[in-house]
């Protein structure tokens, strides 16, 4: 399941963002990459140690915070600290599967990855390639999002970024550990609840919707992790 949030950073905050975010230190994006993404990793991330970094990476998860959206597709428990990764011309990341388990730095927390996420902070118009291609069972997906934009994929999902032919390409990624493991079962709460809050508006004394209401709690009781 793939789930495209809009706007997740607003385009009246997007351009001193990408400021405050450029001026950073960047560094090899090896640095995080396991054996075998290591292998084909070809990019730069942002210092995490400088204070701006840490900054922008907490304004993103406040606003993940604050999203319906991106709480009713990924039922989060943990969220491992957004990083923030460049790709300039010439630069890819190759098909990988990303690491099932990941340590939080600084801390003896780990986390199941059930969940990764692209926040895109370029246009597409600034930059050629850097496309995020995604495979799942139903073929191959390609993804370039406006800026602000994000996609939620299972990280199970095999993908690359390919290369950049023109320009830069910059994105914040992250994992998470949802509250639901299991993806099929996440998929059905999602498709509940989105039906629920689609009739709410006009339905909201209906007896029906507070039963499906019940069902869809009484099920997230019976499946949830926490």
């Amino acid at each position: 399941m793939l789930i495209t949030l809009p706007s997740v950073i607003s385009p009246d905050r997007l351009p001193a963002f990408r400021r405050e975010l450029e001026a950073a230190a960047w560094t090899d994006g090896k640095l995080t990459a396991g054996v075998q993404s290591g292998k084909v990793k070809d990019n730069l991330q942002a210092d995490a140690a400088d204070p701006a970094v840490r900054r922008l990476a907490d304004e993103v998860l406040r606003a993940l915070e604050q999203n319906g959206l991106f709480l009713s597709a990924a039922l989060p428990r943990h969220v491992f600290p957004p990083i923030f990764s460049r790709y300039d011309t010439g630069m890819k990341f190759g098909a990988h599967v990303d690491n099932a388990v990941r340590q939080v730095p600084g801390t003896a927390n780990r986390l199941r990855t059930d969940l990764s996420a692209t926040l895109f902070l370029s246009d597409p118009s600034e930059y050629d390639g850097g496309e995020l291609m995604i495979e799942d069972s139903y073929g191959t997906h390609a993804v370039k999002l406006p800026a602000g934009h994000m996609v939620l994929y299972p990280s199970s999902s095999l993908h690359l970024v390919t290369e950049i032919t023109r320009g830069a390409r910059i994105a914040c990624v992250f994992w998470l550990q949802s509250m639901v493991k299991d993806m099929g079962e996440r998929s059905l709460l999602f498709d509940l609840d989105q039906s629920i809050q689609h009739l709410a508006p006009a339905h909201a004394d209906d007896p029906a919707l507070v039963r499906l209401t019940a069902c869809y709690h009484n099920l997230l009781r019976r499946w949830a992790e926490i």
